[in-house]
């Protein structure tokens, strides 16, 4: 078949040129009507250092080429609303559209955060009921809302820890951190001024309590504990492990990024949690990723509460609320205002919608995983076997015998039509499958995710190239990840060379 010929069969969303492409001169979206009043020299209006010139290379296309361009180009975003994002650790949910609906209410959307709080009563009064909520579901005492992420989350609340030492006459020196925390925990503690030790887990995947009385002492500040795990596990003697840490005048802290698996279950605080972070965007299902505004809230037991980030709100007589800005003993603001309002907004609203069904989205959220888990074990290996909570992670072990890996099943999922689970993490499961479908899956999705999964290690077995080759269905091929990395393409011209990284 010649390229012409290639070329008509081509579907036009399969290989869609730049917008700079298609440009020719004298082509025109739209004309703007003459003016009607005297022209002005923008440079003697303005000074010629203000007047912006045109845009070098600009495409020249009309209407309905800007139109199809763009359309087309939105075909080939995978979305949450197209299908099933099994990425563990990151708890890729369905954003319910009534969030969007009350985020987006005038009286909402609108605000001013430097109106006078006078003003502000209804807002505050949804952030004060946010913060009760939270509260009720963690089991804690007190609540700051301002972080604006999980990681911001973690450094506020290791700064409490650390605010907390400090009025005992000593920050203390260590934090604790398992193998199979979070990785941006070893970062937070070391940012907030700690050195890091490690602590290796069990070979059930849990912390092992006769290592850790022996690393606990006196300057240990803390214990950083991520709750399930990122293996996936619950760490049953979480209790006992406080106990362990209080003891020595050490605190425990939760990082509550999979509270996806605990929410309306069990609460951290009656565990002996002394602090811990939430992810909005994880078990409550406000917008995740792109870089856009996040939520992180942190909750603490009394103890720390005098260090919360300022403003605090409080309630005074007659039910008015005002937000505290005079608070010595607080560790300062950490974001500004009261955090990104339209999340928390979000969050209120998923909360209530679900009332006391934040149970059961927790236990389906339990069931899909361990669903999958159970028709994919003996597929894939399993390398830890203690109950699965919300996520379940095998490794490539069965398919590395046929040259192929984690990253190889990866991108061979995507020619299914699904999104890739996480791959290689956590780090302590050599090629790791990291996978969590969460509530928002029916068992026909999950069947259909499974039936891929099977196929793909039969074909792994039986044609390993066509995996180790994949995707073959995608409109750029596999990357050459070393050359991305070392000689990325930052800046692209019409007319430049193809990215030597693509294949």
């Amino acid at each position: 078949m010649n390229d012409n010929i290639k070329k008509v069969l081509r579907h036009p969303t399969q290989s869609e040129g730049l917008i700079f492409e298609k440009s020719s001169p004298g082509k025109r979206a739209f004309d703007l009507p003459p003016l009607d009043v005297p022209p002005v020299d923008a440079a003697k209006a303005l000074g010629e250092f203000h007047r912006g010139g045109g845009v070098e290379g600009f495409p020249e296309v009309s209407e309905i080429e800007v139109l199809r361009h763009f359309t087309r180009l939105s075909t080939w975003n995978y979305a949450i609303d197209l299908g099933m994002y099994p990425l563990g650790s990151c708890t890729m949910k369905y954003n319910p559209r009534v969030n969007e609906f009350v985020a987006r209410l005038a009286g909402l959307a609108t605000e001013h955060p430097y109106q006078p709080q006078e003003l502000s009563q209804g807002c505050l009064k949804i952030l004060q009921l946010l913060e009760k909520c939270l509260l009720e579901i963690t089991g804690m005492d007190a609540v700051t809302l301002q972080p604006a992420a999980g990681a911001q989350g973690e450094l506020t609340g290791i700064l409490l820890i650390r605010a907390h030492h400090e009025k005992l006459g000593n920050p203390r020196k260590t934090v604790l951190i398992p193998d199979s925390a979070h990785g941006t925990n070893p970062a937070t503690a070391i940012i907030a001024g700690y050195q890091v030790q490690n602590i290796k887990s069990s070979d059930e995947g849990q912390i092992d309590i006769a290592r850790l009385v022996e690393q606990v002492t006196g300057d240990v500040a803390a214990l950083m504990l991520t709750n399930p795990s990122t293996l996936g596990i619950f760490e049953q003697r979480i209790a006992e492990i406080a106990k362990v840490l209080h003891a020595k005048g050490a605190l425990l802290y939760m990082d509550g990024a999979n509270m996806n698996a605990l929410a309306g279950v069990t609460r951290p605080g009656d565990l002996g949690v002394d602090v811990m972070h939430l992810n909005l965007h994880k078990t409550f299902s406000t917008p995740h990723g792109g870089g856009g505004p996040g939520a992180g809230p942190v909750a603490t037991k009394k103890i720390l509460e005098p260090y919360l980030p300022v403003p605090v709100l409080v309630e005074k007589e007659g039910g008015r609320l005002v937000l505290d800005y005079h608070r010595k003993e607080s560790i300062g603001r950490v974001r500004a205002f009261g955090g990104n309002f339209g999340v928390l907004v979000r969050a209120l609203a998923y909360i209530l919608a679900y009332g006391p069904g934040v149970r059961q989205a927790t236990e389906d959220a339990v069931l899909n995983a361990n669903y999958i888990r159970k028709h994919l074990e003996g597929v894939f290996d399993l390398p830890y076997t203690r109950p699965s909570m919300h996520e379940v992670v095998f490794s490539d072990a069965l398919q590395k015998k046929h040259g192929v890996n984690t990253m190889d099943i990866a991108k061979r999922l995507i020619d299914y039509g699904f999104h890739p689970y996480t791959t290689a993490f956590p780090l302590i499961v050599p090629g790791a499958l990291m996978i969590e479908p969460t509530e928002s899956e029916s068992k026909e999705e999950c069947d259909l995710f499974i039936d891929a999964m099977k196929s793909i290690a039969r074909e792994a077995e039986a044609d390993p190239e066509v995996v180790k080759t994949a995707p073959h269905t995608t409109r750029v091929r596999r990357l050459d990840e070393v050359a991305a990395a070392r000689k990325p393409v930052l800046r692209w011209k019409p007319g430049g060379k193809k990215s030597e990284a693509a294949d």
